[in-house]
């Protein structure tokens, strides 16, 4: 039995820069469709030239692959409304760190006072540019996202107009808080349709698990399941796949980040087939995205799997993917 895709989206990637970028765009660009790819370079992407030289460079690292690259801003909140208008073409959605919370959100907001926050936000409300949230305090690490669902909600209150999309969701409380605002969307990744704290640092060690958000409890974990095998109309694939060289995974200090890219459609089309789901990944993995970043032009591209083993590398390049060494029961046969 063959599986088909037709213009898989990835809408949370990142691709890094210079020779990172070079090894793992392709392995992107070869099966999506088109990503929203992150702003958190060094420095960040806080202006049209950044942002056009950046997505000039990921274009170049496709090798002429059929993808888009949906490019993003890392958020300010003193951007003018004259200059987002004026960027608006280039631009897919802005996306906002907590300080500190994450690789490369230094410059990220401090705090979350509606009055210091608003000039941005009343913006992107009139443009109809959406926001992408990393949702965490600073708290316990395993409290972090649930306790950010009150600031998604203050923010979706007061902005009711503005798309707020909750990034690589992992808690049941996040899942809960879709459904309470029109205004509020969710990306889930493939890593926390898996896994659980207990894969990461149950036994020993696992460090090319560890990820912020970090991996939660198995009924956190059953609550991203249930939506995305049912289909929410709401929530849609994000790989979140952040690639790290070996060196910086395997160390005191680990990097935090999963490298998903190659294997997210043929580890996703098994998990939908053994939930008997596979008629909702089309929805998952395109539909969804579609109807949420409506504004979008997305390539055609189709993506043929079948039931035949894949063995995944041990590496790419410096990069150790999720699975590294495994055999996967779905390979991608086919790509037009």
């Amino acid at each position: 039995m063959s599986i088909t895709l037709n213009s898989p989206l990835d809408m949370h990637l990142h691709l890094r820069d210079e020779e990172m970028l070079s090894v793992v765009g392709p392995l992107s660009s070869e099966s999506f469709s088109g990503a929203i790819i992150m702003p958190n370079l060094v420095p960040p992407i806080t202006t049209k030239e950044a942002l056009i030289s950046y997505k000039e460079r990921i274009l170049k690292a496709c090798k002429g692959n059929t993808f888009t690259p949906y490019m993003t801003l890392f958020f300010k909140p003193t951007y003018s409304k004259e200059f987002l208008a004026s960027i608006k073409d280039e631009l897919t959605a802005i996306k906002l760190y907590p300080a500190g919370i994450t690789t490369n959100s230094q410059g990220g907001v401090s705090g979350f006072d509606v009055d210091e926050l608003r000039p941005t936000l009343d913006a992107m409300s009139e443009l109809e540019i959406p926001l992408c949230i990393h949702g965490e305090t600073n708290g316990f690490v395993m409290d972090r996202e649930a306790e950010f669902v009150s600031i998604y909600e203050m923010l979706a209150t007061n902005f009711p107009k503005l798309k707020i999309i909750m990034e690589h969701i992992t808690t049941k409380e996040s899942v809960e808080a879709l459904d309470k605002f029109d205004n509020l969307y969710a990306t889930i990744t493939l890593h926390h349709l898996l896994i659980t704290l207990d894969d990461v640092a149950g036994g020993m060690l696992q460090p090319h698990l560890f990820c912020k958000p970090i991996a939660k409890r198995p009924e956190d974990r059953e609550a991203l399941r249930k939506v995305a095998l049912e289909g929410h109309p709401k929530v849609m694939f994000g790989s979140d796949s952040a690639p790290h060289p070996q060196h910086a995974k395997e160390s005191c200090g680990c990097a935090a980040g999963v490298f998903t890219a190659p294997i997210a459609l043929q580890v996703l089309t098994e998990l939908f087939m053994e939930h008997s789901s596979i008629d909702k990944l089309q929805s998952f993995i395109s539909s969804n995205a579609r109807n949420i970043y409506s504004n979008i032009e997305i390539p055609t591209k189709t993506v043929i799997l079948e039931e035949k083993n894949f063995e995944v590398p041990g590496k790419y390049a410096d990069v150790v993917p999720m699975f590294s060494g495994e055999t996967l029961k779905y390979s991608i046969i086919k790509i037009t």
